[in-house]
Order: structure tokens, then sequence, then C-alpha cells
């Protein structure tokens, strides 16, 4: 080994070197790992933000999914308005309880892009056309959602 007038030793440790290697290639390997994760984030968000038309059918479909809701509370409503919507040939898939009770004025969500279903609803219930609004959501698995309110003696499954 050759010293420098100091005494120190001027050749690079192989054991450093190698180390020192090692953690560049850890660190490149982690570096592409967050670039490529940063990519697929983009991407998602990119996805959900594009804004696709969305077919909007004004045709009435022969078997409407219906969700019925409880939003005013009071006892048993949803399985008389459950049982209506089945007497009128609709598909009741789900029946329950919202998640509050202070609704005020029953509505019909539109949940597949087909307003016609939700306007077709309402009629049938005796709805206002101006409480049929339109939250489209994949998730769901009914074409329409009931929320019950607190105007519900005034619809048609109580005249």
């Amino acid at each position: 080994m050759k010293k420098d007038n100091k005494g120190n030793n001027n050749n690079i440790d192989f054991k450093t070197s190698s180390v020192n290697t090692f953690l560049n290639i850890i660190v490149f390997l982690l570096g592409a790992t967050i670039l490529y994760l940063l990519y697929s984030i983009f991407v998602k968000i990119m996805d959900k933000n594009i804004d696709e038309p969305v077919n909007q059918k004004d045709d009435i479909e022969d078997i409407i999914q219906v969700e019925v809701l409880n939003g005013c509370g009071v006892s048993g409503l949803a399985d008389r308005f459950t049982d209506y919507l089945r007497n009128n040939n609709f598909d009741v898939v789900n029946y329950g309880n919202y998640k509050v009770f202070d609704v005020k004025e029953s509505m019909v969500i539109d949940r597949t892009g087909n307003i016609a279903n939700a306007h077709y609803t309402a009629k049938v219930l005796g709805i206002d056309k101006s409480n049929v609004i339109t939250q489209i959501n994949i998730d769901y698995f009914t074409d329409v959602t009931l929320i019950i309110g607190k105007d519900y003696n005034k619809l048609k499954p109580f005249q």
C-alpha cells in the first residue's frame, strides 16, 4: 500500500466501495419504485377526472331496480313503499334506513344515467320532478334510489 506524505492510505477500501455501490443500487431502485407509484396515482386520478359524456337514456327499462331508504324515521315506511313498488312491477332489491332521519321531501336518485327510469319512478310515487336528481355510482347495483322524506303521507302509497 502506498502512503502519502502524511501517512494516509490512498487506496480505496474494497469493502467500503462495494457497500456504497450496493446502497446506490438500493437508492436507485427505491427512486424508480416511487416514480412508478406516483405515475400510477396520477393515471388513476386522471381516469376519474376525465369528463366522459354520460349516456343519458330517455327510455324506460322493462325492469327498474330500486333501493328504498327511509329518511324520516317513521317505522315501517320502507316496507310499505317496497310493497307498493313491487305491486307496480318494480324490482326492489334493497330497503332500509337512510343515513339520517331529517329528510324533508322525498327524492328519487338516478344511479345509472337513465333519467327516464327515475322520472317514471317519481311519477308512480307522486314525487315532483324537481326532486329527481342524478348521482351516478358504479358501485350501486340499482337503477334508482328512493329516499322517503317527511312528506311521505302526500305520496301515492298513502292515498
